[in-house]
């Protein structure tokens, strides 16, 4: 069984379609006008090991965070389809990434309870022509589309590209190990039968 999905959303200010195929090899391809973006998604794909592809446009005469946004809300309804029911998966996942200077944190919990903690100081405004608030934006939007609970912590470090990439690895390998199958789970990792 592939458990994968199609998401699409337009707006007056954006559209956003995106493929997902959680049991993949982390192949990827990410159209949208913020490479920085781009270059973060294209990390979370492959340590997630998720197939994926995102093509968006919208609205970024102003700034990127319609754009940022709406890729997160989208990207989360694709993995809530795909994650499906939720029998015989770990549902938990965690995991720290070193990057150079940086420490980040991810853990995260497939429990139909949308909820985020985000713990990051950047020491820039920007990368590039991104601007690294979006970095929470774009979380937030993921959580509660997808219906997780999300913790995301910056522990240490000083060069902002390093901690924004640090935090998108992390992400990716808590929820690589949170959609894994437990072959000794038979059902819904739950006491309640039902996530």
């Amino acid at each position: 069984m592939v458990r994968g999905a199609d998401a699409y959303r337009k707006t007056g200010e954006t559209e956003v379609k995106v493929q997902i195929n959680l049991d993949g090899e982390g192949k990827n391809n990410i159209q949208t006008p913020a490479f920085f973006f781009n270059h973060m998604l294209n990390l979370f794909s492959r340590h997630a090991l998720f197939n994926l592809d995102v093509e968006a446009t919208g609205d970024i005469k102003v700034d990127f965070h319609h754009l940022v946004e709406d890729v997160g809300i989208v990207l989360g309804e694709g993995f809530f389809k795909a994650v499906g029911n939720k029998e015989g998966i770990r549902r938990y996942g965690s995991f720290y990434v070193p990057m150079d200077e940086a420490l980040a944190f991810c853990s995260v919990d497939l429990s139909d309870r949308p909820f985020i903690f985000f713990e990051a100081e950047f020491n820039r405004d920007k990368v590039g022509e991104f601007d690294v608030e979006l970095v929470e934006e774009f979380f937030i939007a993921f959580a509660s589309s997808a219906r997780i609970t999300l913790h995301l912590e910056i522990i240490r470090g000083n060069n902002t590209h390093h901690m924004i990439e640090a935090l998108f690895k992390a992400f990716g390998r808590a929820l690589r190990e949170a959609v894994t199958f437990d072959p000794r789970e038979k059902g819904v990792p739950s006491t309640k039968g039902i996530l």
